[in-house]
Parts: C-alpha cells; structure tokens; sequence
C-alpha cells in the first residue's frame, strides 16, 4: 500500500518467515486447548492483542497463533469467546497518543510541534472512524470527541 506523507509505494509480497527461516524448529510448549486458555486469562487481565501475542511468542513458544489454532486468528479466538474490544486496538492507541498531546498541550500553550503532530494524530482518527463505520465494528452514529475521548482511555 502506498504511504500517506512520502512518494513511497511500500513492498511487494512482503510475507512471514517460516518457522525454519526464524530458526524455531521445536514445537511449541502448548496444544490448542492450552493456548486458546492462555489467550483468554491475558485478554481478561485487560491485555492488548499485540502484547498477547508477544507473551506468547516470547514465554511460550508460539511464534504464530495462526498456526498452532489451525488457521484462526487472535481477533477471531477472542471475538469467539467474546473477550474483544468495542473498539479497534489501534484506533484506541491513537485516541490514547491524542489524549496524552492534549494534556502535554494544556501546560505547554507554545509547543508548535505537538500542536501539528496533534493534528496529524486526530486526522488518522477521523479515517480510521469512518473505515471502522463502513466495515460495521463501531457504531455508525459514533464520532470522535477530544473531551469524550480522555473518558473513554480512562475507562478502557
């Protein structure tokens, strides 16, 4: 895909390494039942997805969830078990950079910089909302409020 600020088109056929290529050949400590638990005590202990798969590439030896579930994916197991998010985790994470801006904001009045990061930061919010509206994972009548937004991250 191309990139939004430079001329760059972006790779070609980018794909995974296999698990030869990363040089992991032992098989992993856990079978599907195992893994499929260990997602769901994380994602309860308010785990992001991408910190639950770290966990267990890292502690456990599952290099890709993909595979060891035969097919399934992280957001499927969990929309499965019914331990997702309302919201896309990167959209939260960009509300979460565009709350702390403005708190940064609200003691540093002169601070152009993060004022035209904050910018940047709120405009990717507003295509990823109306992406999100489209595909049907966030309400259609939802629109991204600064005030409303603190109160969501404090509540997530």
């Amino acid at each position: 895909m191309a990139r939004m600020h430079t001329g760059g088109h972006g790779k070609a056929k980018s794909r995974k390494p296999s698990l030869k290529e990363m040089g992991q050949s032992a098989e992993p400590k856990a079978d599907s039942n195992e893994i499929e638990e260990l997602v769901a005590k994380y994602a309860k202990q308010n785990m992001p997805q991408a910190m639950i798969g770290q966990k267990l590439r890292d502690e456990h030896n599952i290099p890709y969830i993909k595979h060891a579930l035969s097919g399934k994916r992280l957001g499927q197991l969990l929309a499965e078990k019914k331990l997702k998010s309302a919201y896309p985790q990167d959209m939260l994470d960009l509300i979460k950079k565009a709350v702390n801006m403005r708190e940064h904001l609200s003691s540093n009045h002169n601070d152009t910089y993060n004022t035209i990061r904050l910018g940047r930061v709120e405009a990717k919010i507003w295509r990823l909302t109306k992406y999100y509206k489209r595909e049907g994972k966030i309400a259609a009548d939802w629109k991204y409020e600064p005030d409303k937004a603190a109160l969501l991250i404090k509540g997530a």
